[in-house]
Order: C-alpha cells, then sequence, then structure tokens
C-alpha cells in the first residue's frame, strides 16, 4: 500500500519547509481582520508559521505576512499575533 503524502508547508518567517502539522496558520478572514488559526479551518486566505516566536519577529523584519497576504500589514497585526501565539504557548 502506497504511502500518504504529507503536506508540507513553508514557514514566512524563518523560510523552512516543515510538515503541515507542525506549522500554525494565520488567516485573513473575509472581512480584512488576521487571526491565528490553530485548527487550519477557518475560512480566508492563510500562511503558515513555526510555533516558536521569533519566527513570527523575522516575518515582521522581512514583511512576511505582507508578502503572503499580498497587502501591507500594519505593526499592531503583528502585535496581536504575538499576544495571541503566547497565549497557544501557555496551553
Amino acid at each position: 500500500m502506497a504511502e500518504k503524502k504529507l503536506p508540507m508547508r513553508q514557514c514566512i518567517g524563518c523560510r523552512t519547509v516543515k510538515p503541515k502539522k507542525e506549522l500554525i496558520r494565520i488567516v485573513r478572514l473575509p472581512d480584512g481582520s488576521f487571526a491565528l488559526d490553530p485548527t487550519g479551518r477557518k475560512n480566508g486566505r492563510g500562511a503558515y508559521i513555526c510555533r516558536d516566536p521569533q519566527c513570527l519577529k523575522k516575518a515582521k523584519v522581512t514583511g512576511g505576512l505582507s508578502r503572503a497576504f499580498r497587502e501591507n500589514v500594519s505593526p499592531r497585526v503583528y502585535e496581536q499575533l504575538e499576544e495571541e501565539l503566547g497565549k497557544l504557548e501557555q496551553q
């Protein structure tokens, strides 16, 4: 029996390719807001990031979210995502 293909995604911070399940999805919701999507099932355009807060900081410096979503992303969005990521890490 053939092995099932494992979906791979690239982190927008460190740019490494990892299995999809090891990354957290950042989604732009239809109303234009951004949120973390740990389940990977919310509607909207998504980008992936490692669970390491340093990767989100790298993405902020390099403009990873702006590149992934093809629009300018404000620094407030990065702050909001940092808070959400911190809450996820505590769980």
